[in-house]
């Protein structure tokens, strides 16, 4: 039951909402997956207030891994946190077989959803897009909930599209899109699904739009500032909010120097975070000066 912030959808039997990080997932130094450190990092933002945690989005390096280390990542996070909290569990891929290979296995692990993100490198149309997800649908006894990013995908989902995948089936809507009128639509069209504003850019105006939820990777190194955001926005103190928004607005900023998706990784170090190892390559952390940077900026915010 929420306060102020939107209610989730009533097609969606998770009720998804407030504070839902993208984990990561951790490596050893070779790069090989290390399943103690990724149940740790789980582990680590649900103790913070998480509401629900989601494995294998793009903070969790999805692409980077085979099938088998995906499915490994599912039932590590499942195991460790399955029993406090919602496991909503990235499966999407190129192609369709594979995208129901992947949910059919996050299944057979317990995820409790399935989040798909659109196909991509090929163009897609609304009736394959649609097809895509249907399979999904059919496949899998869990909730599927669509993962819109279209500046990594290529594939942006047209209002008419998302009529049809509602339609289909799925809960709800993770979206990246950053396209604030796009959003707003979309939940004004569908009040019966859930929405997760996926951009730390949007916390609270993604509140504002009817998002019940944040997928925030902020929450990945802090999920506490982004839970008190939450939590404040909730209780009705939508000053106190906006102003954790504002420190929201510079910690992003701060992750965000250096190498592409570098800092959340390099920020858990910092702070004495679960050890999740470096990224995969041809990702890679932040380099000492970097990182004397983004230390620097986080001493300045107050942030242990």
């Amino acid at each position: 039951m929420t306060g102020d912030a939107p209610s989730p959808g009533g097609a969606d039997p998770l009720s998804l909402g407030g504070v839902v990080p993208p984990v990561v997932t951790a490596f050893e130094a070779d790069e090989s997956l290390d399943p103690e450190g990724t149940a740790a990092h789980a582990e680590f933002v649900v103790d913070g207030g998480a509401s629900a945690v989601f494995p294998l989005g793009t903070n969790g390096e999805a692409p980077l891994l085979t099938a088998e280390e995906r499915d490994e990542v599912v039932a590590t996070v499942v195991d460790a946190v399955g029993d406090r909290v919602p496991v909503i569990a990235g499966v999407g891929a190129p192609s369709t077989g594979e995208t129901v290979a992947r949910a059919e296995a996050a299944a057979a692990a317990g995820a409790d959803g399935v989040v798909v993100v659109t196909p991509y490198y090929y163009p897609l149309d609304g009736p394959a897009a649609v097809e895509h997800y249907r399979a999904v649908i059919e496949a899998v006894d869990r909730p599927v909930y669509v993962y819109h990013i279209p500046g990594r995908t290529g594939n942006a989902l047209s209002l008419e599209t998302l009529d049809a995948l509602a339609e289909a089936g799925i809960a709800g809507v993770k979206d990246s899109s950053k396209d604030v009128p796009w959003l707003g639509q979309a939940v004004d069209d569908h009040p019966e699904l859930t929405f997760l504003v996926g951009s730390d850019s949007l916390l609270v105006p993604g509140l504002d739009a009817g998002c019940a939820g944040l997928v925030s990777a902020v929450a990945n190194v802090f999920p506490e500032l982004v839970v008190d955001l939450y939590e404040a926005y909730d209780a009705g103190n939508r000053e106190r909010a906006r102003q954790l928004q504002s420190t929201v607005y510079d910690v992003r900023t701060a992750l965000k120097r250096g190498p592409y998706m570098a800092g959340v990784k390099t920020a858990l170090s910092l702070r004495d975070g679960p050890d999740v190892g470096p990224l995969r390559r041809p990702l890679r952390r932040m380099d000492a000066d970097e990182q004397a940077a983004l230390e620097t900026t986080l001493e300045e915010l107050g942030l242990p």
